[in-house]
This record gives structure tokens, C-alpha cells and sequence, in this order.
């Protein structure tokens, strides 16, 4: 009889303490899911908006999860009986702590937001990081950035080592210059030459830009050839097909108009009344 009123007793307590502990499961569960749903809202806030730049989605996308996770905890913590100013004293003595034990990855975030603000690579982009490897921007992330080669391998770099390094951007002009060089066989009319090749750039149409001016001139003697080089300027996104191409059709051009390939020469002079070398020499 006395375990039962002790039961009676504490029934109360019991279902207070029940009803506390579904309550902060309920908050905890909902906060997660809310974090969750607000990530996949900023995503697709940033696909429909054509102001908001896709390097930014990730970062923004984890500022905005984990600040909403925070409060979570912390409200959590509040229904627990946690007394939760106490408790940001102390997390905000062990984010020193760990901040001054984890340098090289605060750098990363501190070099990830200055890639942010100042945007020296975007999503899209074909890049080449001085040193460290070239591909297109997948990624900036808050610790890592992501580079797509061209043969589809993934490179992760540091913020850091994105940062702290040159940094060649090939597709933020909306023109690249390019250079082919090509040999005209000795002997063979070199005026010709240059105005088959002209005539090859201006077949190209739209692929070559009149502003600046192509120009196709002799730049270089070599053993068995002068050196021609084809100089036009291209919009971006046509500058490898028509590279391509150019290599391709320049040798064409050449041989249709009547020029031979150069091949390496070499002379041989006989000495008169040198001695023939013996056998084994």
C-alpha cells in the first residue's frame, strides 16, 4: 500500500516530465526538419533567381542550415532546465580555444568568404589555380573549393590554396586571342602560303572577330621551315572548336594550294680525300 501511494505520489512528476520530454523531442525534431526545408528553399530560390549567383548557394546554404540548428539546441537545451547563457559563455571560450587550435581551417572559411566578396572564380568558369590544377568552378564551399577537369576527374582544394595563389580565369572575357603556327617549306612561295591561310580565316565567318583584325605574318625560321603564324581573336565559347579545326584545315589549305610539308633536312657532304671510316666505327 505504501509503494502505491509513493506511485500516486509521483505521477504527477512522472507525466510533467513525460509531456517536458515530448515536447522538446517534438521541437527538436521539427527545428531539424525546418533547418532541412529552409536549405532546399534557398536552392531554389537560387535556381528561379538570376541575381543571386550560384557560387554563393553553398555557403548560404550552410550559413542557413546550421544557424537555424543552433537555435534549435538551444531552445532545447532552455526546456531541459540548461541554463543557456552560462552555457554560450562557455562555448564562446572553447570557439576561442578551438579556433586558435584550428588555424588552418578558420583560413579556409576566412578565404572562402573573401572568394565570396570578391568573386575571383565562379560556378561554371574554366580556371587554373597557379600550382595547384585547372578545371571548371562545381563548387565554393565553406571549406573546399571544387574543380571539374576536362577529363571529368573532381579536384578539392583549400579556400586557402584557391586564394593564396594566381589565379588564371579563362572564360570570365567574352574573347580569347588565339595562336597557330604553321610551316612553309623552304623554297616553296611563302606569299602564297599567307594568302591561302588569310583566305582559311576568312571562310570562318562568325568564328573569327573582324575587331582586332586577324592577321596571318611569318614569325619564325626553323631548320627546315619558315613559321606562320595564324593570329584571330575568337568568342570564348567557340575558341577550342575553332582551335581544332584550324590545326586541321591550315595543313589542308596548303596542300590545295600546291605547297609541300615540311619535313626535316639534312645535309650530308662527302670530303674528298677523307678516309673512308672502318668497319665497326
Amino acid at each position: 500500500m505504501d509503494e502505491l501511494n509513493k506511485f500516486v505520489e509521483v505521477l504527477p512528476d512522472l507525466h510533467h516530465t513525460a509531456v517536458e520530454g515530448l515536447i522538446t523531442l517534438v521541437i527538436l525534431v521539427v527545428g531539424w526538419s525546418l533547418s532541412s526545408l529552409a536549405a532546399h528553399g534557398v536552392r531554389r530560390l537560387a535556381a528561379r533567381s538570376a541575381r543571386i549567383d550560384p557560387t554563393v548557394v553553398p555557403i548560404l546554404r550552410s550559413v542557413t542550415v546550421w544557424t537555424i540548428r543552433t537555435v534549435v539546441l538551444l531552445a532545447v537545451l532552455a526546456r531541459l532546465g540548461v541554463q543557456t547563457a552560462s552555457l554560450i559563455a562557455m562555448l564562446g571560450a572553447a570557439g576561442l580555444a578551438v579556433g586558435l587550435a584550428l588555424q588552418g581551417t578558420l583560413q579556409n572559411i576566412a578565404a572562402g568568404i573573401m572568394l565570396l566578396i570578391l568573386r575571383p572564380v565562379r560556378s561554371g568558369e574554366y580556371v587554373s589555380i597557379a600550382g595547384q590544377g585547372e578545371g571548371t568552378v562545381d563548387e565554393v564551399g565553406l571549406f573546399m573549393t571544387r574543380l571539374i577537369q576536362f577529363d571529368g576527374v573532381h579536384i578539392l582544394l583549400p579556400n586557402s590554396s584557391v586564394w593564396g595563389n594566381a589565379v588564371i580565369n579563362y572564360s570570365r572575357n567574352a574573347s580569347r586571342r588565339l595562336d597557330i603556327a604553321v610551316g612553309v617549306r623552304y623554297g616553296d612561295d611563302l606569299d602564297q602560303a599567307i594568302a591561302a591561310l588569310r583566305g582559311l580565316v576568312e571562310s570562318r565567318g562568325d568564328d573569327v572577330l573582324r575587331d582586332p583584325a586577324p592577321r596571318v605574318m611569318a614569325t619564325e625560321y626553323r631548320d627546315s621551315a619558315v613559321m606562320v603564324n595564324i593570329r584571330v581573336w575568337t568568342p570564348a565559347e567557340k575558341y577550342w572548336d575553332l582551335r581544332f579545326d584550324l590545326y586541321r584545315e591550315a595543313v589542308q589549305a596548303l596542300q590545295r594550294a600546291g605547297l609541300r610539308t615540311p619535313i626535316p633536312l639534312r645535309e650530308v657532304r662527302a670530303v674528298p680525300g677523307a678516309a673512308p671510316a672502318a668497319p665497326g666505327d
